[in-house]
């Protein structure tokens, strides 16, 4: 089964980062999905731009395009990894890997693919 691990963090705080705390928390991320992705059980990962840069489109008869996420929230979705698992456990226990040490919270969600990637290599 496929899991989505989103990252929730305070956007303020992370943007906040220099450049070598942001390299600390990638390197300690990557203890925990190197060996996933020598596995091959690790999937996309991505860090999302900031919400300023984001819109939000609000269904209905006229669809209406509003700035940025329009979420009343403290901590922002920032991020997310797709990992394969036997279980959801073994999904919970590779997000709390994750985030020893830090801030935040990891929202794990099953995944079902509906279109595979098309991206080329070059693109990413």
């Amino acid at each position: 089964m496929l899991y989505a691990i989103l990252c929730y963090h305070d956007e303020d705080v992370v943007n906040a980062w220099t450049q070598a705390e942001d390299d600390a928390v990638l390197a300690k991320r990557g203890r925990v999905t190197d060996p996933l992705a020598a596995a091959a059980r690790l999937g996309p990962a991505a860090r999302l731009m900031p919400t300023t840069a984001a819109v939000t489109v609000r269904s209905g008869a006229d669809p209406v395009v509003i700035d940025g996420p329009f979420a009343e929230t403290k901590e922002q979705l920032l991020g997310f990894y797709v990992v394969e698992c036997a279980t959801l456990d073994d999904a919970v226990e590779i997000a709390r890997k994750m985030g020893v040490g830090e801030t935040g919270a990891f929202e794990i969600r099953p995944l079902k693919l509906y279109l595979p990637s098309t991206l080329d290599a070059a693109a990413r």
